[in-house]
């Protein structure tokens, strides 16, 4: 009985390398860290902004705004995505008006107004920069308008109202989409 179970184990030794070699491989997605936790490329925008510690006020908005739905539809969706520390730029008061059911429209307004159609990478945006000569102009799916600007070795999204806000983290891969963190909220005019 032991030679056999020595001989048993033996062959298993034996053969668990071909085993292992002949398992397929996977390889492991590219994962940016946006507030401490992994933004998967497989992932769609919600699934990995709710992930986010800097973004609960934004996952908060889009809640209320009754916007999760969309954000998590097929896209692609180019998203500039405040931080909560660009919320608290906001005057006093502003994001719990927002937030308030009988404001919705006016939320929505605002969180539409930093989603534009299609997947734009950091590239795809400096392109357009250079097409248009130093700047590119960007219709929103709030219907506004959104400028984009080279400022040193990031952009730079000038709203309607003048309000600048820079992109801290650009390119972060969604399954329908790409996410560009950004400083500040954007506001339509």
């Amino acid at each position: 009985m032991k030679i056999r179970i020595a001989c048993m184990t033996a062959a298993l030794a034996l053969a668990a390398p071909a085993l292992v070699m002949s398992l397929p491989v996977t390889a492991q997605e590219k994962t940016t860290t946006v507030g401490g936790a992994p933004m998967y490329p497989s992932k769609n925008i919600v699934e990995n902004a709710v992930n986010s510690k800097d973004h609960t006020t934004l996952v908060a908005a889009v809640k209320a705004a009754g916007l999760v739905e969309t954000l998590q539809g097929n896209g692609p969706f180019t998203v500039f995505a405040p931080t909560n520390a660009a919320f608290t730029k906001l005057p006093a008061g502003t994001v719990d008006t927002l937030l308030k059911p009988e404001n919705k429209s006016q939320l929505t307004g605002v969180l539409t107004y930093h989603v534009v159609a299609g997947k734009m990478t950091a590239q795809d945006l400096v392109a357009k920069v250079k097409e248009g000569g130093g700047k590119a102009t960007l219709k929103t799916v709030q219907g506004a308008t959104l400028t984009v600007m080279p400022s040193g070795n990031t952009l730079t999204i000038t709203d309607q109202k003048g309000g600048k806000s820079t992109v801290s983290i650009a390119d972060v891969m969604q399954s329908n989409g790409v996410i560009h963190v950004v400083d500040t909220v954007l506001l339509p005019g």
